[in-house]
């Protein structure tokens, strides 16, 4: 009997996927693989590979909320929060792209963010800038049969505060990126996109150069680090999309007064999916993201909503 009713179930699920199936690739069954290019916002964190086009203006507003369940430590191991403490926050970044050419754009990104936390019967709240970027794309190889390939510079601006902190505000006030607060990042990197109708493919990687920088009067310098991002985008009727995402970041120990800091590497490997609506004027995508593994870093999940609107 168990079995029948595994097989009755297997049958029901195959038809109901094969009959939807059906009805898409009816509905898109005039379209080449060459005429198919779906709009959408794109994955959350994953570049895209084909640039915005000659003077063309693009400005994508994102909207995050990040609570903090606990944290990594050096050895990798997930510690909660103890009982009764909160650490959370509201994040709007705002990134920009600008066509110079049809092969080469200007992009940048700047943040605003608030944190919070309750520690005890304790609590601190913070607000500013946190450190911004700039970018500098070129496209080698648009697609045909071989991935589109855009190569990317990039060079994060320590605009938010890295040191002095108030001991009342629990750390909340400093605003500068954790993985490298005060220094002058360049990166340089690589990214693929590649059409499969219905699917979108991305992927990219990103190695970053921190400068040596005093903090608190001790000169420091970062690790070396990488981030790559992997993501999948699924195009339904509609106007509708689903996005899943992979996003990793390694960096190595730093530095102060020329002594490595043992145990100071940081690292994270996150997973995030999310549901997009997009027309040619607008394009929407709304994501949950969270942080699976780590070592010397918060353990988050987010909430992320964002939208992109081109001129």
């Amino acid at each position: 009997m168990k079995k029948l009713a595994i097989l009755v179930l297997f049958f029901t699920v195959y038809f109901a996927v094969h009959n939807t199936h059906t009805a898409f690739a009816h509905e898109h069954k005039i379209e080449t693989e060459a005429e198919w290019n779906p709009v959408s916002a794109g994955p959350l964190t994953t570049w895209t590979a084909p640039l915005c086009g000659k003077e063309k203006f693009v400005i994508q507003p994102f909207f995050f909320y990040n609570r903090t369940r606990g944290s990594f430590d050096s050895e990798g191991h997930s510690n909660d929060l103890p009982k009764g403490d909160k650490k959370y926050q509201y994040q709007q970044q705002l990134f920009m792209q600008y066509g110079i050419t049809d092969k080469v754009e200007i992009d940048a990104q700047t943040v605003y963010q608030e944190n919070y936390i309750k520690q005890g019967a304790v609590k601190a709240h913070s607000n500013g800038l946190s450190d911004s970027y700039l970018f500098l794309r070129y496209c080698a190889i648009e697609e045909e049969r071989m991935p589109h390939l855009t190569g990317v510079f990039q060079l994060k601006l320590p605009a938010g505060k890295y040191q002095k902190a108030d001991s009342a505000k629990l750390g909340t006030d400093l605003m500068g990126a954790t993985s490298g607060g005060g220094s002058y990042d360049h990166g340089y990197g690589l990214i693929l996109t590649k059409k499969l109708n219905p699917f979108v493919v991305h992927a990219d990687a990103v190695y970053s150069f921190p400068l040596e920088r005093k903090v608190d009067g001790v000169k420091t310098k970062y690790g070396r680090y990488i981030n790559y991002d992997v993501g999948v985008e699924y195009f339904l009727p509609k106007n509708f999309n689903l996005m899943l995402e992979f996003n990793g970041f390694l960096q190595g120990d730093k530095r102060q007064d020329g002594v490595r800091t043992p145990a100071s590497d940081i690292g994270y490997f996150n997973l995030a999916y999310g549901i997009g609506w997009s027309t040619k004027a607008i394009q929407a995508l709304f994501v949950y993201q969270r942080t699976l593994t780590g070592t010397n870093t918060d353990a988050n999940d987010s909430v992320v909503l964002t939208f992109v609107y081109a001129f």
